[in-house]
C-alpha cells in the first residue's frame, strides 16, 4: 500500500497522544517538555502533560519537580528533559566567552550557593549587589539575574525548584567530560534521535530545522551537524510523499494499522509536539496556524494564545479559553467557519471542557 499524507498524520497524531501514564514515563517517552512561562489557562508544560498523564493538574510539574531525576534547560528551546537527556550535553562550552573577571565573578557566587544549598536570585543579588545590566531588547534587568542565568546554561548551576515561577538554584557538580570524538558523535546521534522520537513523522526538512535549533543546546558541537544528519538519515525509515521527504524512526510503519488516533477533542498548547512544527501542520491540515500572543492585539486573526482543536486527528479549529471569576469561558473558531454539525463532536468538546475544568481545579460550569 502506498504511504500517503493520511497515514502520516494519523501516525503523527497517535503516537504522540499516547495512552496517559505516570509523569516521569510520560516525559520520558517525550524525551522534552517545552516551557513556556504564559498561563492562558495554564503554562504550555502543564497543558502538554495533561493529555499524557493520568490525572494530572496544573502545576503538577512544578510541585514534583524536586523529586524527580529532572532537570530544567536549554535543548532545542527551554524546557524540561530527564536527567540522562540533560546529562548527554553538558558539560557545555557557550558561544560567548567570559572574561577572566567574569569567570571570578561567576566563582564567587557559585561558592556562595554551595553554602546555602539553594539561592533565590534575590538572595544573590543582596549579597553581592551587582546592579543593573541591559538586557536584549533594549530593557535592564538584575545583572545577578543575568549572571545566573549564564551559570545555569553553563552547567555551572542547576534549577533546584521554583517559588512562585522564580528559578531557585543549587550548585551543579560537573560530569565527565567526552573522551572523543566516538563520545561525541554517540552523544550526537542520542540527542537527534530524541527529537526525532517526539515529532515524528517529520519533513526531513523539519528535521533539518530541529538539529540547527540543537546548536544552542550543544554549541561546542554545532562543526557536526552536517555529519549527524546524515546518519539519522541513513538509519531512519524515509520516504517520499507528494513530493515532500518524510522521516521517522525505522522500527515504526506510518501505513500500520495500530495508528488509529481516538474520536476525543483536545485542545493543545501551541507548544505540543502534535502542533509544534508549523511546516508539518500546514503539510496535514491546509491551513497555517500562528502563535500570536506577541503580536500586536489589532492584527492578531486567532487570538491571544489560541489553542489548537484537535478531533480525531485533525485540527478544524482552535480556541481561547480564560478563567473568568472562577469560571471556565472558551470561545472556539473553526476553519470551516463553523462547527461540525455532528452531535458526537458536540460531546466530544464538551467532555473536553469538563477535563480542563478538572486540571485547572475549577467548580462546575
Amino acid at each position: 500500500m502506498p504511504l500517503t499524507l493520511d497515514h502520516l498524520r494519523r501516525h503523527a497524531v497517535a503516537r504522540s497522544l499516547f495512552k496517559p501514564t505516570t509523569l516521569m514515563r510520560a516525559i520520558g517517552r517525550l524525551g522534552f517538555v517545552q516551557a513556556d512561562p504564559i498561563r492562558a489557562p495554564a503554562r504550555a508544560q502543564d497543558l502538554t502533560l495533561r493529555h499524557r498523564v493520568a490525572g494530572y493538574r496544573a502545576g503538577d510539574l512544578e510541585r514534583r519537580y524536586p523529586r524527580l531525576a529532572l532537570e530544567e534547560d536549554f535543548f532545542v528551546n527551554y524546557g524540561f528533559l530527564p536527567r540522562a537527556h540533560h546529562a548527554l550535553m553538558h558539560p557545555r562550552t557557550a558561544r560567548e566567552a567570559w572574561t577572566p573577571a567574569r569567570w571570578k565573578q561567576a566563582q564567587a557566587v557559585r561558592e556562595f550557593i554551595a553554602g546555602r544549598g539553594v539561592a533565590h536570585p534575590r538572595e544573590v543579588e543582596a549579597h553581592f549587589a551587582h546592579g543593573r545590566v541591559t538586557n536584549w531588547f533594549g530593557g535592564t534587568s538584575s545583572a545577578s539575574t543575568h549572571l545566573l542565568d549564564g551559570m545555569h546554561y553553563r552547567g555551572l548551576l542547576r534549577v533546584a525548584h521554583r517559588e512562585g515561577g522564580t528559578r531557585v538554584y543549587a550548585v551543579r557538580e560537573p560530569g565527565t567530560p567526552p573522551a572523543g570524538e566516538d563520545d561525541i558523535r554517540a552523544r550526537l546521534d542520542a540527542l537527534v534521535d530524541i527529537l526525532l522520537r517526539k515529532y515524528a513523522p517529520l519533513p526531513e526538512a523539519s528535521l533539518g530545522q530541529l538539529l540547527s535549533y540543537l546548536g544552542r543546546g550543544v554549541p561546542q558541537w554545532r562543526h557536526a551537524r552536517a555529519e549527524t544528519l546524515a546518519r539519522v538519515r541513513a538509519r531512519s525509515g524515509r520516504a517520499r510523499v507528494d513530493g515532500v521527504d518524510w522521516i521517522w524512526p525505522a522500527e515504526e510503519n506510518p501505513a500500520s494499522r495500530r495508528w488509529r488516533p481516538d474520536a476525543a477533542v483536545r485542545l493543545l498548547t501551541p507548544f505540543d509536539p502534535v502542533v509544534w512544527d508549523r511546516r508539518r501542520f500546514e503539510l496535514f491540515g491546509g491551513w497555517a496556524y500562528r502563535f500570536e500572543a506577541y503580536t500586536p492585539a489589532h492584527k492578531r486573526t486567532l487570538g491571544y494564545y489560541a489553542l489548537p482543536l484537535l478531533w480525531h486527528e485533525r485540527v478544524i479549529g482552535w480556541a481561547n479559553v480564560a478563567v473568568v471569576d472562577g469560571v471556565l469561558a472558551c470561545k472556539p473558531g473553526y476553519v470551516a467557519g463553523r462547527a461540525p454539525r455532528d452531535a458526537a463532536f458536540r460531546d466530544a468538546l464538551d467532555a473536553e471542557l469538563d477535563r480542563l475544568r478538572v486540571f485547572l481545579g475549577l467548580r462546575d460550569r
